[in-house]
């Protein structure tokens, strides 16, 4: 990954897809060791998303089937097929955490957002995630808050988090 393109333009929701860049992105790459990789990263940073509308861009760029594209985009999870939101919430749905309360948590969090785990809220601003195992068990249950790692969350420390975006 080294050699990948440095790509200028963070996500926002409201970024579009664009077929033009998609295919500078897919041009920047062909040529790169795992350049079907790194395509697919661009095209995640530049969308917040893979758009289905790409994979026929990657195959004929890497001379490869749509289905190829599409199964190396599904191996890897954090490929997604949908925008996320601004602020991506994961919570760990793992037993250390769940005997820690992590259930009571995820409840918490879908009321105070009005989604469930796999959802986007209606104004793009959280998604609301299930993860499995984050490797802080010792200190959980455990979140991540933008790719941030958090410990001990309780509702109040939700809470704070959640205010502290929305400010």
């Amino acid at each position: 990954m080294g050699d990948a393109p440095r790509l200028e333009k963070a996500h926002s929701p409201e970024v579009s897809w664009d077929q033009g860049e998609a295919l500078q992105i897919i041009a920047q790459c062909a040529s790169l060791k795992g350049g079907l990789m790194e395509a697919l990263h661009g095209l995640q940073h530049a969308f917040g998303y893979i758009p289905a509308e790409s994979y026929a861009l990657l195959a004929e760029g890497f001379n490869l089937s749509e289905a190829e594209v599409y199964g190396v985009k599904s191996f890897y999870h954090d490929f997604t097929t949908a925008p996320k939101g601004r602020h991506v919430i994961q919570i760990c749905q793992a037993e250390a955490c769940q005997s820690r309360g992590s259930r009571a948590l995820t409840h918490h969090v879908q009321n105070q957002l009005g989604i469930i785990l796999g959802q986007t809220s209606p104004d793009g601003h959280f998604t609301l995630e299930a993860v499995y195992c984050l490797g802080n068990c010792a200190v959980s249950p455990n979140i991540t808050f933008d790719g941030k790692l958090y410990g001990r969350v309780s509702a109040d420390h939700m809470d704070h988090l959640l205010k502290k975006v929305a400010s």
